[in-house]
This record gives structure tokens, C-alpha cells and sequence, in this order.
């Protein structure tokens, strides 16, 4: 896998978590809007990001998962770690 898009974010959050009280995660506009605005806890990101470990092979620690508070910061922290990131 070369690269974690938007769209596999939106899906593992609707699958761990639920949907998004505030909006679609998977709209590019709510890249910035941190997770609590969208109404995911730092619970529901460590959840989300255990099954990203498991099936991608991502390591991140639970500091990187909370201090990762918007979107766009998260899939920015799982890009650059995922196995065969350059």
C-alpha cells in the first residue's frame, strides 16, 4: 500500500466508532476540524488506529494517536509510518 487516503479513514472510523455526529469525514472540507468537533474521542482514535496496526502494519504510539487531533494530522502520522513508506 502506498498510501492511507481519506476515504479508508472515513470507513475504519465508521466501522470502530460510528458516524460522525458533525459531519462526513470522508469530505475533504472537515480535513482541519479537530476529531471532538466531529465527535470522536481519543478512545475511539485508539481504537480506529489498533485496527490500522493490525491490518496495515502501522505502528503509532497512543501519545501520536491523541496529539493527532484533526484528519489531516492522522493520516499524515499513518502515511509516514506505514510499512513500505519511503
Amino acid at each position: 500500500m502506498s498510501e492511507f487516503t481519506q476515504r479508508e479513514l472515513a470507513e475504519k472510523l465508521l466501522e470502530c466508532a460510528g458516524e460522525a455526529e458533525d459531519a462526513d469525514v470522508s469530505d475533504e472540507a472537515v480535513l482541519d476540524t479537530p476529531f471532538l468537533e466531529l465527535g470522536y474521542d481519543s478512545l475511539a482514535l485508539l481504537q480506529v488506529t489498533g485496527v490500522i496496526k493490525r491490518e496495515y502494519g502501522v505502528e503509532l504510539s497512543d501519545d501520536a494517536v491523541v496529539e493527532a487531533e484533526t484528519p489531516r494530522l492522522l493520516l499524515k502520522m499513518i502515511n509516514a509510518n506505514l510499512p513500505d513508506a519511503v
